[in-house]
This record gives C-alpha cells, sequence and structure tokens, in this order.
C-alpha cells in the first residue's frame, strides 16, 4: 500500500497530466474565436485609411463618403503578416508552440511583447491582490468565529447587518461614490492611480505612505463584496461543527467548551475555507477591471478589457493563457489545502 507522500506525489502528477489537455481546450476555442471575430486588426487598418481619406477629402472641400480599399496584394501580405493566411489548425500549433517557448507574440496596440506589456502590469495587480486576500482572510475568519460563538446577539445582528449591507452594495459603485466624496469635494485621498507624479524622488517610506495614500479608497471597493460571502461561510461551518456529535461527546468527557471548539470544531470549520484558497491565485492577476477604471489603476484586468475592445488578440490570448493556467493550479491548491486540513482525504 503507497504512503500517504507517494499517493500525493501521484495524484499532483495526474492532475499535471489533466491540465494539458483542458488548457489545450480552453486556447483552441478562444484562438478560433479570435480568428473569426470580426474588427480585427485588418479591418482596423481599413477603418483608419478611411478615416484619414475622409479628413483629407473633407479638407479638400470634397464629400466625406470615401471608399479605400486595400489592394489584395497588400491584404494577402497582411493576412501572411499576422498568421490569418494558414489553416486553423496550423495557425493554433504555430501559436501553441511559441506559447511553449514563452512567446506570446506582438501586440497590436503597443507594438511591444505580449509577454512585456503584461509584466508591466502584473505588480499592480499582485498588490491589491495580495493585499486584498490578507485582510478578507485576516478579518472574516476572526469575525465569522466571533458571530458563530455570539449567535443571535446583538453583535451578531449588528454586524449581520453591517455585512449584508456591504455586500449589496456593488464595489465599483461604491468606489465611484467615495471617489466623488472624498476625492473629489473634501480633497482626502487621490482620484486614482498607483503613486503621485515625482513619487520616484521621496524616500522609501514616504513612496511607501504615497502607495498605501492611493490604496485606501480601491481596497475599500474590493474588499466590501467579499467579506459576506467569506464571514457567513466561515460562521455557518463552525456553528454547524459546534453542534455535531463529536463536540458533545467531547464536553461529556470533561473537554473544556474553549478547547472542544477552538481545537476540534474550529478545525473542521475551516475546510469550506480551504477550498477558496486556489482561487487568490486568480485575483491576483484579473482583479476588477471595473474597479480598476473607477480609480485608473493599471492593472492587468484593466489591460485584458481594453485589449478586448481594441481587438488585441495577442494581449487577449496572453491574458488567456495566463489566467487558465493559475485556474487550474489554483483547483489543484485548493485540493490540497482541504487535504492538509482534513486528515480523512485520501488520494486515490
Amino acid at each position: 500500500m503507497k504512503s500517504r507522500g507517494e499517493a500525493l506525489r501521484d495524484y499532483v502528477a495526474r492532475r499535471f497530466l489533466l491540465m494539458v489537455p483542458t488548457f489545450i481546450g480552453i486556447t483552441f476555442v478562444t484562438f478560433m474565436l479570435c480568428q473569426f471575430v470580426p474588427g480585427g486588426q485588418i479591418d482596423q487598418l481599413r477603418m483608419a485609411m478611411a478615416g484619414a481619406g475622409a479628413g483629407g477629402e473633407l479638407a479638400g472641400g470634397g464629400d466625406a463618403r470615401v471608399q479605400l480599399d486595400i489592394p489584395e496584394e497588400q491584404l494577402d501580405r497582411l493576412r501572411e503578416y499576422y498568421g490569418f493566411d494558414q489553416p486553423l489548425p496550423v495557425a493554433y500549433a504555430g501559436w501553441l508552440w511559441d506559447t511553449v517557448r514563452l512567446d506570446l507574440g506582438e501586440s497590436f496596440r503597443y507594438n511591444e511583447p505580449v509577454v512585456t506589456v503584461i509584466a508591466e502590469r502584473l505588480p499592480v495587480s499582485i498588490y491589491y491582490g495580495l493585499i486584498t486576500a490578507l485582510f478578507t482572510y485576516g478579518i472574516c475568519i476572526p469575525l465569522g468565529i466571533l458571530k458563530a460563538i455570539k449567535h443571535r446577539t446583538r453583535v451578531d445582528h449588528l454586524t449581520s447587518v453591517l455585512i449584508f449591507l456591504g455586500y449589496a452594495i456593488p464595489g465599483f459603485a461604491l468606489g465611484a461614490v467615495l471617489s466623488n466624496l472624498l476625492a473629489v469635494r473634501y480633497e482626502l485621498f487621490p482620484l486614482g492611480g498607483f503613486r503621485s507624479p515625482g513619487a520616484e524622488e521621496l524616500s522609501l517610506f514616504a513612496q511607501f505612505l504615497d502607495i498605501v495614500w492611493h490604496s485606501i479608497l480601491p481596497l475599500i471597493a474590493y474588499l466590501v463584496g467579499s467579506f459576506a460571502v467569506a464571514t457567513m461561510l466561515m460562521k455557518n461551518s463552525l456553528i454547524e461543527n459546534m453542534s455535531a456529535d463529536y463536540v458533545r461527546t467531547a464536553l461529556a468527557k470533561g473537554l473544556t467548551w474553549r478547547r472542544a471548539v477552538f481545537v476540534h470544531a474550529l478545525r473542521n470549520s475551516l475546510i469550506p475555507m480551504a477550498t477558496s484558497i486556489g482561487g487568490l491565485l486568480g485575483i491576483f492577476l484579473t482583479g476588477s477591471f471595473l474597479i480598476e477604471r473607477v480609480f485608473n489603476i493599471q492593472g492587468v484586468g484593466l489591460l485584458a478589457f481594453e485589449a478586448i475592445q481594441a481587438r488585441d488578440f495577442p494581449v487577449v490570448l496572453g491574458f488567456l493563457v495566463i489566467s487558465s493556467v493559475l485556474l487550474m493550479v489554483g483547483n489543484l491548491v485548493s485540493d490540497l489545502a482541504v487535504a492538509f486540513v482534513d486528515p480523512r482525504v485520501r488520494f486515490e
């Protein structure tokens, strides 16, 4: 019979092998959609030329309705340059081979490698994702424990009202209100951005304070919606375990109430919380493009949204590659976290 370590090793190996066809399926469907969706780079070049031609005609006093067609030879060269001349399986195989070599192509919009464009935005998204995760779990778990212990008391009722009030308000809407009220009217916080102009010339501590000053309003908007789910999940799970037979048996055998709750019931109550740990990897990347748009945060979520609008397909596919890998790895991390918390889980 395999030991737990060997079973864990084999389980992780199987999961990584299953990620390969999953990744291929996700990226192939998206790659196919990018090939057939109208408004691609060639269509945008046509519209840009038509707009320039219309402007020239208007400047000369002519009619603005100009028909500018790109010659077929130039169209063929453009299709070859952007890879639209190849059959779909061949084009996808070439893109997949480049992706395996960490070459995600070049952005149509920025004329830079996709890896460079995403890497420039990644530190901001990681910063907000990490701080959001720390605050969410650092506050919601203790608050859920407090609500379970103080169930149906004034503390429980008051915190429930505040939690669900925050849950009912979308984060981006609260961010817009806070921005107009505290940044525009009272000028207590900056309108947006991640750092003040010229912050590089300040001392390290002053730069840190500047980033904190810019982060307060966006973090409130990020956190307002996540508190309710995590807190109530922790509370309900702990209440269910506190009323379980094994807790009553432990109390009947003379174990103190505090030890029965905080040692035995609490560990089992953390199992539902462990299932969401893997989702934190996605938070580090995606964030919320609506909140990023409100506060002008140049994160990866806003980059992906703008890339979809501009039909910058290399950036869209690059974002999909990173997010799909993080999603699959996050699911594996969640399973491993559950197995760590719950010793009854077996890797078979």
